[in-house]
């Protein structure tokens, strides 16, 4: 098996839309879904932290495994206000999102970490002969993400951590074209990145952490076709410029029993400006125009520990949109700000085991669009996630 094989095979499946800003996916474990993934930078409590922060690896008690599964339920139906024109059903539905890692201590200052996980997703899919189909009837995104780690115990309190992406990245978009039927558009690509941690641990109770993940450049190749016109059809090419993003995370421990967590992050969505579809001969097929702007994440959490093995979690978190108005917003991605509430428990099995549960509602604020089709979205979000750890 290939290791582009072997990335679809570990990309089980991919949520029709995303749950951070854009098509960002931050469900990168279940343990810190139960806080709305608050502290996600600082906690250190299991390998899942090479992708929130790599230089928490250094708390981690030993050699760790880490496995999760996120069941991802949307639902996004749009309302052009008029009865008489179909409005393409829920363009949403139901998915499962896949996340693997592994740490181990090199010595006892340096810990080595691995970490497979989908940082990035989309899928919207309409009826074929809904009143937008001129725009898109399906838009399917998917990524997957290798990425080793190290990190690096300066002192008592300093921590230090790095890591590389490798991220394969495939798409799928699908429209109208009137007498040429189904316009298709399908690529691929691997592209690079890096991502930088720093763990400051002010005393037993309190760490805050910083962290950095990089842009990561994509330049799509694959084929055009016309389902009802094959002398159109052709190769095609499209770039993107997948977002940065910086994460501040405080964890403090008022009590034996609670913590309180924080996160506050900034995602460059900026990078996102435009769609340009090119044909291998270098004509343009078509240009959207994004303009997406910058945006910040804000959660808040709290742990309890309810008995020695049993810990509860609770958060919530707001997410701002991308879009700048309706004018922007498309078919493909009817994105806008979103709230969430979150809860989950771990229950530790025995020395070596921990499961966890997390349960997430996402109240996303309506979007209204007007930008060629013109309507309302009414949009949730369900996610239920799982997670097995296991130190040996």
């Amino acid at each position: 098996m290939n290791i582009r094989s072997l990335a679809l095979a570990l990309c089980l499946g991919i949520p029709a839309g995303a749950h951070a800003s854009g098509f960002s996916l931050i469900e990168a474990n279940a343990d810190g879904q139960g806080a709305a993934y608050a502290g996600s930078g600082a906690k250190g409590d299991n390998a899942s932290t090479i992708f929130f922060n790599p230089a928490a690896m250094t708390r981690l008690p030993g050699r760790q495994i880490v496995a999760s599964l996120h069941a991802i339920g949307i639902s996004a139906k749009f309302d052009d206000g008029n009865p008489a024109t179909h409005d393409g059903g829920d363009a949403g539905g139901l998915s499962v999102l896949p996340n693997l890692y592994y740490a181990m201590p090199i010595n006892a200052n340096v810990w080595f970490g691995l970490g497979i996980n989908v940082p990035f997703g989309l899928k919207t899919e309409y009826d074929a002969n809904w009143v937008g189909r001129f725009q898109g009837i399906k838009s399917e995104m998917k990524t997957v993400n290798i990425n080793p780690a190290l990190a690096w115990r300066v002192n008592d309190r300093l921590s230090l951590g790095a890591g590389l992406n490798a991220m394969y990245i495939e798409a799928e978009l699908t429209s109208f074209a009137g007498a040429a039927g189904t316009l298709t558009v399908k690529g691929d690509d691997w592209g690079y990145g890096y991502n930088v941690g720093l763990l400051y641990e002010a005393g037993r109770d309190t760490r805050v952490g910083v962290s950095y993940r990089s842009r990561v450049k994509q330049h799509l190749t694959g084929d055009i076709s016309f389902s009802s016109a094959p002398t159109l059809n052709s190769g095609g090419s499209a770039d993107i410029t997948l977002p940065d993003t910086w994460t501040l995370s405080l964890y403090h421990r008022l009590s034996p029993r609670w913590a309180l967590l924080a996160d506050l992050a900034r995602t460059g969505w900026s990078s996102f400006q435009e769609l340009r579809v090119v044909r291998s001969n270098g004509a343009v097929l078509g240009v959207t125009p994004e303009n997406w702007k910058n945006t910040f994440r804000y959660s808040l959490g709290a742990h309890y520990q309810l008995t020695e093995r049993t810990t509860l979690r609770m958060g919530i978190g707001y997410d701002e949109t991308p879009v700048p108005d309706a004018r922007h917003r498309t078919v493909r991605i009817p994105d806008n700000d979103r709230t969430w509430l979150a809860a989950g428990i771990g229950f530790r099995l025995n020395t070596h085991d921990v499961l966890d549960v997390a349960y997430s509602h996402l109240f996303v604020k309506d979007a209204s669009i007007d930008n060629g089709v013109t309507g309302r979205y009414q949009s949730h979000v369900d996610i239920l996630g799982l997670q097995y750890t296991h130190t040996f």
